[in-house]
């Protein structure tokens, strides 16, 4: 298999047309023609990532985030005045590593709500774009729990399904029979969530007014952390690469913890 055909593979079951507009999704950098020796599955295309799929013998990187959403000015060896992604290209294409991104695609797939669901003990009944149909693309998901239960106790659990320390707003003793859930950034979807009659939004991050204004209408919002949120889209992508025809011991997967942290917990290792 080559990369141009582990491409194509991924867009028919992750479309381009379904992802943002203002997205970047697909081949970054590489040879679409190269055979493939091995896969290297990460959550973001960076430098060290890079680094890390060379030197597991992999000459493609498949990543969730892409390595920009617009292409940097100049492609460099070193991060600093130029952003991150000028030296993540600039490494891939001196390590011969491909960087394939299956980005807001991947997220209106049903397998992304599905994971999330699945990672709390819920199954979704449609998307937070398209509520009554399940095998539809959309964005997040929407789910009713079996019994009420207070929103501590779905912070705790949050927490523990995601690896986190999730922020949480609302108290602690509100009600929780309907969730709504979103990696990522929850920009202005809380709205379709809390017309949705959402008691509760499970994200990676929101603004804080976004939140204020949530929580004041009754719509509780537990903030897992970006990365925390998208990291179970990681074996998504492995499954996928593995459905495609990359034979199991040929895909490494780097599952890094979150990149931030917080006083209480004490600097991650």
């Amino acid at each position: 298999m080559n990369v141009a055909s582990l491409e194509e593979y991924l867009f028919g079951l992750f479309p381009r047309s379904t992802a943002e507009p203002w997205d970047h999704v697909g081949l970054s950098v590489g040879d679409p023609a190269s055979e493939i020796s091995r896969v290297a599955v990460a959550l973001d295309a960076t430098p060290a990532t890079v680094n890390e799929a060379a030197s597991q013998g992999a000459n493609v990187l498949l990543t969730h985030h892409p390595v920009y959403i617009k292409a940097p000015d100049a492609f460099v060896p070193e991060p600093g005045t130029y952003p991150q992604a000028s030296a993540t290209i600039y490494r891939a294409a001196q390590a011969g590593v491909s960087i394939i991104s299956m980005h807001t695609n991947l997220d209106r797939a049903p397998a992304a709500r599905e994971r999330m669901a699945e990672a709390l003990g819920l199954t979704c009944t449609g998307s937070l774009e398209a509520p009554c149909d399940n095998t539809a693309p959309g964005l997040g998901g929407i789910a009713n729990t079996t019994t009420p239960e207070p929103l501590s106790i779905w912070a705790e659990r949050a927490a523990k399904a995601f690896a986190t320390e999730p922020r949480v707003w609302g108290h602690p003793a509100h009600m929780v029979s309907r969730v709504a859930l979103l990696g990522g950034s929850l920009s202005d979807l809380g709205e379709l969530a809390f017309q949705q009659g959402a008691d509760v939004i499970v994200c990676g991050e929101a603004g804080y007014h976004v939140c204020q204004d949530l929580t004041a209408r009754g719509c509780s919002v537990v903030l897992l952390g970006h990365d925390a949120s998208e990291y179970p889209f990681v074996d998504i992508l492995v499954k996928v690469a593995q459905d495609a025809g990359v034979a199991a011991q040929d895909i490494v997967t780097m599952n890094h913890s979150r990149q931030w942290w917080t006083a209480r917990e004490g600097i991650r290792g």
